[in-house]
């Protein structure tokens, strides 16, 4: 029963996130009922990151086992043929692994991006796919403020109330805040995230670029452990997982 590594790109709009719902569109179900269709049985997906309702992925990893053994441009192209005519996902590689590969387990760091398109007009292409704040932003003191985030702590405060993770301890590796042309993106990378972490440093973080925050309170906050202190969590539109490495 050979296993297969797929990598897939999507955009979350349409969806109420990676995982399988039972009644709302999912990125799981369907990209699960493309490979059904082509290889005539059920199949499970397991992946490296649930993504929530309208978070987008340029690089989501994800493993299925199949009954037999198929060449993996057929289970690639097979599977974007269903996909392309309906739902705005694609698989973009497909390789057969060994069996004790885990998207999920095996995965040893995860990258995420945030867009912010900070101007007075609204997105006209790109609606749906960044977070749209109508004031310049200081993208240099966000920058500045989201290293006091680095390293090992416990993230409490940047923690959803619905996050199942056993423990809020984290570390983060990378957190940068640049500017690129109109837009501000955010890039960050750890081993693993809590839930609405990423959304949660964001919303925080724009706080800083629009004045409303001085740069020392995002570790003030930090150090609070209390989540009723971070600002409003930033808009799922904005988020891009957009790497996974082994």
């Amino acid at each position: 029963m050979p296993r297969y590594k797929l990598v897939i790109e999507y955009d979350g709009t349409p969806f109420s996130g990676w995982q399988r719902q039972a009644s709302d569109p999912s990125v799981q179900q369907s990209v699960e009922e493309a490979i059904e269709a082509f290889c005539g049985h059920p199949v499970r997906l397991h992946c490296a990151g649930r993504t929530d309702a309208g978070v987008h992925a340029t690089h989501q990893v994800a493993h299925v086992d199949l009954d037999r053994e198929w060449r993996t441009d057929v289970v690639r192209d097979a599977s974007n043929a269903r996909l392309k005519a309906q739902v705005p996902v694609s698989v973009l590689g497909a390789e057969i692994v060994p069996d004790e590969f885990d998207a999920r387990i095996s995965a040893k760091r995860r990258y995420y991006i945030y867009r912010i398109l900070d101007r007075r007009a609204p997105p006209a292409l790109d609606r749906g796919r960044v977070w749209h704040v109508p004031v310049k932003l200081d993208h240099e003191a966000m920058d500045r403020a989201a290293k006091a985030l680095l390293g090992h702590h416990d993230f409490t405060t940047f923690r959803a109330a619905e996050c199942q993770a056993n423990s809020p301890i984290r570390t983060l590796d990378r957190l940068d805040v640049r500017r690129e042309g109109a837009e501000i993106v955010v890039y960050t990378h750890a081993r693993s995230f809590l839930h609405h972490q990423v959304r949660s440093i964001v919303g925080s973080l724009k706080m800083v670029g629009a004045g409303r925050w001085p740069e020392a309170k995002l570790g003030q906050i930090l150090a609070a452990r209390d989540r009723a202190q971070c600002a409003a969590l930033a808009p799922s539109c904005g988020l891009y997982l957009a790497g996974v490495d082994y």
